[in-house]
């Protein structure tokens, strides 16, 4: 089984980011969230499968500035395409991301920057530096660009939208979509070769994964809310889902066409 590549925290995981712009009151805010969903998906790639995976989130703000800790627990882990487990057939916390970030906004554009650290126990752990820059009309469109700096020499462009509709009093349908591109730089990204046999060929560049999402959210409380949701993951290219004589023309395991359902009980502060 190959080593899986973690790059970044996937902006469509079902987390509660609370980010202070620049213009807002000199306050501390921030928010604690807990998802409990059927598997892992990151940027396409099936972290886990046929368990219960839970995921802790904890983000504090001031001033533009926010940090952030999120974690995974897979209940019980199982090898897939993308992934070899640190503890088969067991749970295990097999990954802690930190990230840093710094907002700030000119009239309707929002730009981020950052550095997020990848703990992780199924892989090396590596280090990743990003920007995003987030416009807000109609869908909210956002451009991200992530740069592992470490482990893995890859460059990785995300587009996605999103939009909420009121449905009944404080309860909203949210839908959102995303599109990714990815660049392997080094020589781990080699792509497969039927000649020799081996990953010796040209480096994996591709239009990579693609996502769709549908959920609510739904007031229990103030600043206590539940928020089923539900995801179609994609590759949005045939070298993303190519295989070559029983074995993945992407060095990191080929994508596939996945479903992710669960739900995220989240507080703000």
């Amino acid at each position: 089984m190959k080593r899986l590549n973690v790059l970044l925290l996937p902006m469509f995981l079902v987390l509660s980011f609370s980010i202070v712009s620049v213009h807002a009151e000199d306050k501390v805010t921030g928010s604690a969230s807990v998802g409990l969903f059927n598997r892992y998906i990151f940027r396409g790639y099936e972290i886990g499968s046929n368990s219960i995976v839970i995921q802790p989130a904890l983000s504090v703000s001031y001033k533009g500035f926010s940090l952030t800790l999120w974690g995974n627990i897979d209940t019980n882990e199982h090898p897939t395409q993308s992934f070899s487990p640190d503890n088969e057939g067991h749970k295990s916390f097999n990954e802690t991301d930190l990230t840093l970030s710094y907002t700030y906004g000119i009239e309707r554009l929002s730009l981020t920057g950052g550095y997020i650290y990848y703990g992780t126990k199924y892989t090396a752990e590596t280090e990743e530096l990003f920007i995003s820059a987030t416009y807000d009309m109609l869908f909210k469109p956002t451009l991200s660009i992530y740069r592992d700096i470490n482990e893995y020499g890859s460059t990785y462009l995300n587009l996605s939208v999103a939009h909420s509709v009121p449905v009944y009093k404080d309860i909203t349908l949210d839908l959102g979509a995303s599109a990714g591109y990815f660049a392997g730089r080094d020589d781990y990204w080699r792509t497969y070769e039927s000649s020799t046999g081996d990953y010796t060929g040209k480096k994996y560049s591709a239009f990579h994964d693609g996502m769709l999402k549908a959920g609510l959210t739904i007031p229990v409380e103030k600043n206590l809310s539940v928020q089923p949701v539900v995801q179609y993951w994609f590759p949005l290219s045939s070298k993303a889902k190519k295989t070559m004589d029983g074995n993945s023309y992407n060095h990191n395991g080929k994508l596939d066409d996945t479903f992710v359902t669960g739900i995220n009980l989240s507080l703000s502060f």
